[in-house]
């Protein structure tokens, strides 16, 4: 019996009975639960049971829980404040709807609607920057969205918090977040920023507009690769109906440099509610974009350089002893 099978509907953790599972993942099982005390529907995130003994990744955990009780946003997932526990989750509001990745399953959005709710996830994003944290794992997966078109930001968990004085997860790992969303300077093993967030938005927004990532490859690696090589295919050959000033705005988002990118997301906000302001250049991003580099070929000159190295050093080794 899995770790999936000690819980089922009717038990009892606490004051809380599972009513049914709603998710696994790598770290933990969420579920449905009832709140005996006031009778309301929550969520409870419990972490597998080898969670708890490793040290680095309860951490993780631990400081998904204090973001999510430092944080205070009605376009995030609350977690509620609860004492006396007889065993470690985390309990947290439950949210009706889908994710966001539930909904791309049904096909591309409308230009409005993706717009809408980009503009609804830069908000929520502007004010957990302003609160010290950045996200580092935004994807379709990690957004809720309501009936209404609210949203609900989801999974703190590898979230870096500049206000942490102890050493935690996100200053262990060095590549965290999910392949087709991480920004460049992700996959170059580091930390990242509040544009890092920015990058990640701009992906999820080409997704909703154009139903396909801007990068794609037969590998995670190699996808990863791509936008370090290469250039997105550009909107508008995605799809035409994509507009000019929309497709500036997602270059915007996307570049591969940092300091080239939306350094706040009311930037990013601001342009995506103002379209008929923003002013299309011509990019060498949508003349190129035909042009591919192939990562493995630059995989062979290194390992063939590496070949070559007791060679060159052998030749090197004979030229000076011969002249002697």
């Amino acid at each position: 019996m899995g770790f999936y099978d000690k819980l089922s509907p009717g038990e009892q953790i606490d004051l809380y009975r599972i009513e049914a599972v709603i998710a696994h993942s790598g770290m933990s099982t969420i579920y449905r639960a009832t709140d005996l005390k006031n009778k309301t529907v929550v969520a409870l995130k419990v972490p597998h049971p080898d969670i708890e003994s490793d040290p680095v990744l309860f951490d993780r955990f631990q400081r998904e829980a204090d973001i999510g009780k430092k944080l205070d946003h009605p376009d995030i997932v609350r977690v509620l404040d609860v004492h006396n526990h007889s065993r470690v989750y985390m309990v947290m509001e439950w949210c009706g709807g889908r994710t966001l990745r539930a909904i791309l399953s049904e096909g591309k959005l409308s230009q409005a609607h993706a717009v809408d709710i980009a503009i609804k996830l830069l908000n929520v994003v502007e004010y957990i920057h302003n609160n010290g944290i950045v996200h580092r794992d935004l994807k379709p997966e990690n957004i809720m969205v309501d009936n209404d078109e609210n949203i609900k930001l989801l999974d703190f968990g590898i979230a870096g918090d500049s206000s942490a004085n102890r050493l935690t997860y996100a200053n262990i790992n060095t590549m965290p977040g999910t392949p087709d969303y991480l920004a460049p300077e992700q996959v170059k093993g580091k930390r990242g920023d509040a544009r890092t967030d920015i990058y990640a938005i701009g992906v999820i927004l080409y997704e909703m507009l154009a139903g396909k990532l801007p990068f794609t490859g037969d590998s995670s690696i190699e996808v990863m690769h791509q936008r370090l090589l290469n250039h997105p295919v550009p909107p508008q050959v995605a799809d035409p109906a994509i507009s000019p000033q929309l497709q500036e705005v997602l270059y915007r988002a996307l570049e591969r440099k940092p300091k080239n990118r939306y350094a706040k997301a009311r930037e990013f906000a601001t342009d995506l509610q103002h379209l008929d302001k923003v002013v299309t250049i011509d990019r060498q991003e949508i003349r190129d974009w035909k042009k591919r580099k192939s990562y493995i070929s630059r995989e062979i000159l290194y390992y063939a350089a590496l070949a070559l190295l007791p060679v060159a050093i052998l030749a090197l080794m004979f030229l000076v002893a011969h002249h002697r």
